[in-house]
């Protein structure tokens, strides 16, 4: 394949320009660039213009540079016109990420594509996206780069989306190179997505992962390393959740297995929060390009659902710019409290979750269960840590999403640690882990907890008024805690099982925690 360096062209969009080009799309503001064009292919048998032969074949390349200002909108868009005859589009990109002084942000610039369908908002144009995970990214009908999506290069305005998530005091300086690669198209392979049922072992606790990155958006390890993590942890399902694309879904043929159900998501990265869609059908893509201000996360939560999804905001009070959840709980399925070892930042989602537990104590309405998730990247991120156990009727994808929904679940920090936690009042009556036990304000309830797998760790049963037994397991790890109270007293209890602590006055970090048995009719 022949490359014509002649051919490629250079175009600058300074500052000025890319403020006239600022639209408003009822969303997020999006910043369009101007056009980069390219010459048609030949037809077969004439003299290829351009580097491009008589078959068609060739590629030409242009060049974009330019400087986003500080203040600039979330997205940039940058208007490709893609010619018939088109293979394979390649695009590379770099910028200047100066040294900044403490407490001063630097640039950070993302990227994606859209193609000739538009990059209307939960449109069908999207193509891929890999924020900053990359420097480059082909895609062609057969195949394209992890986070993108294979399939026609149609001829039409496609739009490289850039996404300057943070812009330094100087501005954000730019370069945008793109290679378009002539001649006949392969076939698109039609997309394989993990079934929906594993065989599983009956009505069972069942231990899953549900939010883990590979090299489809910024994490390191492949399918088929995490798949074998996921087994060695003891899991019995993990979830894809990929940061803003669906390309992993398709990925995992011949990784799941009876031992192993494989469900399909995406981790929505907004900038104003991050969800995990949970279980979705195969092949979903939900858009993120908004914030809580543009008054669109209801609508796309409701997307989530009608693929057959659970809604559940991840490290809803983590550090990291943009990743503050900030559009309420109202549609959320559950909340990820415990995100990657245990941290401050989820010693205060499990609080602020805690805090949400009395109203739907009192009143019987619906309340947001508590998950957990590793938010496993890379080497040496463990899978697993921490992890969901759910009560499941099978291991299907319906029946563990309806355990969690429910909150008929508990998180541990590893496989080695199970609970067991219930609560019985009189004439036999018993409620298990996110149920409730209808009895009398004044009857005496019997709240129990059995551990196993939590040497030397503590116990303790948390109701509305805060923490109100705490007992020391035994060396073994395996022990049971029992106490007393009534509805009058507690109107919800849940379990905790903690390290010790390492900062006097401060609480351990967790080994594992229940979601609440509610007391009372």
């Amino acid at each position: 394949m022949c490359k014509d360096h002649a051919d490629t062209h250079d175009t600058r969009h300074d500052s000025a320009i890319a403020r006239r080009g600022l639209l408003v799309t009822g969303a997020a503001a999006a910043l369009t660039l101007s056009t980069v064009s390219f010459a048609n292919a030949a037809p077969s048998g004439t003299s290829g213009p351009s580097g491009a032969d008589g078959n068609g074949s060739g590629e030409q390349t242009r060049t974009v540079r330019g400087t986003l200002p500080p203040g600039s909108p979330d997205f940039v868009h940058l208007p490709v016109e893609v010619p018939r005859g088109v293979r394979e589009i390649h695009v590379a990109y770099s910028y200047e990420r100066p040294a900044m002084p403490a407490g001063t942000q630097g640039n950070a610039l993302d990227i994606g594509i859209f193609d000739e369908r538009g990059t209307r908002l939960g449109g069908k144009g999207f193509r891929g996206w890999s924020g900053g995970a990359r420097t480059e990214f082909f895609l062609r009908a057969d195949a394209a780069t992890p986070g993108y999506l294979p399939g026609p290069v149609n001829a039409g305005t496609w739009h490289i989306a850039l996404g300057p998530y943070t812009v330094a005091p100087q501005g954000l300086a730019y370069e945008v190179t793109i290679t378009l690669r002539f001649g006949t198209p392969a076939e698109t392979p039609k997309p394989v997505y993990p079934p929906e049922r594993a065989k599983g072992r009956g009505r069972a606790w069942y231990r899953g992962d549900c939010h883990i990155h590979s090299v489809y958006s910024d994490g390191r390890r492949t399918p088929a390393e995490i798949a074998a993590l996921a087994r060695t942890a003891g899991l019995d399902f993990i979830n894809t959740s990929e940061h803003n694309t669906h390309s992993a879904h398709s990925a995992w043929d011949g990784l799941w297995g009876d031992d192993l159900l494989i469900l399909t998501g995406e981790e929505v990265t907004t900038r104003n929060g991050h969800v995990v869609a949970l279980g979705m059908d195969g092949g979903t893509f939900i858009d993120w390009r908004y914030r809580a201000r543009d008054n669109r996360f209801g609508h796309y939560a409701r997307e989530i659902r009608r693929a057959g999804g659970l809604v559940v905001p991840a490290h809803p009070h983590a550090t990291c710019i943009g990743c503050n959840w900030k559009f309420g709980f109202g549609d959320a399925d559950a909340v990820e409290v415990w995100n990657g070892p245990y941290t401050v930042d989820d010693e205060v989602s499990l609080a602020d979750w805690d805090n949400t537990l009395v109203s739907a104590a009192r009143s019987g309405r619906a309340w947001t269960p508590a998950m957990g998730s590793s938010d496993a990247h890379r080497d040496p991120d463990p899978i697993g840590t921490p992890q969901t156990v759910v009560l499941a009727e099978d291991l299907t994808r319906d029946a563990i999403l309806a355990g969690i929904r429910a909150g008929h679940s508990y998180i541990a920090e590893s496989a080695s640690v199970s609970l067991t936690f219930d609560a019985a009042g009189g004439r036999g009556s018993h409620a298990g882990i996110g149920d409730r036990l209808r009895v009398g304000p004044d009857e005496p309830v019997t709240v129990r907890l059995e551990v196993t797998g939590a040497p030397g760790r503590t116990a303790h049963f948390v109701t509305d008024q805060g923490t109100l037994h705490t007992a020391t397991l035994p060396e073994s790890g395996t022990g049971t805690v029992e106490w007393r109270t009534t509805p009058a007293y507690a109107t919800y209890v849940r379990a905790e099982v903690r390290h010790a602590p390492k900062t006097p006055g401060l609480p351990g970090a967790l080994a594992a925690f229940t979601n609440p048995v509610f007391l009372g009719e």
